[in-house]
């Protein structure tokens, strides 16, 4: 089933709704849909590469709109909704376990949700349901998810098809590495400034 929705996904690049999908796609993952917007992205980044920065910026908003609304699910409707959401889109324990990083550091916790292949809409729904600083919320979900798509739409609009491969080889690689580092500094930080 997760291949067809791939392909399925991949599909909206070869058609003049290509912009519009990667919209509607980045906006749904970041609350429910499960094939991450990064495959409709570079397709159109590979396709028109003159127009990457246009790609990103849509994915980048229609992302962090999408965990928005994610918020407002956690928020206001999850005791509804929760059955649904267990059994479709994610497991009770990644739920659970996502609380219990927000008691760390609510805002750490999202940027890494954000960045890396960890499933971002598990993140922005219990981040309503916590009820999480939504200052640090929308920081850490602008942060990382425009970093996360510059670098994907970036380096396939310089290196076209070789990057492409070289990322969807080592992409949870490259994003735990960036992740330790991330946290390194932020400890450093923390240290240098007790």
């Amino acid at each position: 089933m997760f291949r067809r929705l791939y392909d399925w996904v991949l599909h909206w690049a070869d058609t003049t709704h290509g912009v519009a999908a990667l919209f509607a796609l980045s906006f749904a993952e970041a609350s429910f849909f499960p094939v991450p917007p990064d495959v409709l992205l570079s397709a159109l980044v590979l396709a028109v590469p003159k127009k990457w920065v246009r790609f990103w910026i849509i994915c980048t908003a229609a992302s962090v709109l999408g965990g928005i609304a994610g918020y407002l699910i956690g928020f206001g409707v999850w005791e509804a909704v929760s059955p649904f959401f267990f059994k479709y889109v994610f497991p009770q324990s990644a739920f659970e376990a996502v609380q219990r990083a927000y008691q760390h550091n609510d805002f750490l916790a999202v940027f890494a949700a954000g960045f890396t292949p960890i499933p971002y809409k598990v993140f922005t729904i219990a981040g309503g349901v916590c009820r999480i600083n939504f200052v640090h919320f929308m920081a850490a979900s602008i942060l990382s998810r425009g970093a996360r798509f510059f670098i994907v739409a970036f380096l396939i609009s310089i290196f076209g098809e070789r990057i492409k491969l070289f990322i969807d080889k080592y992409f949870n690689l490259l994003t735990i590495v960036f992740v330790v580092v991330l946290v390194g500094g932020f400890v450093v930080i923390k240290y240098i400034w007790r």
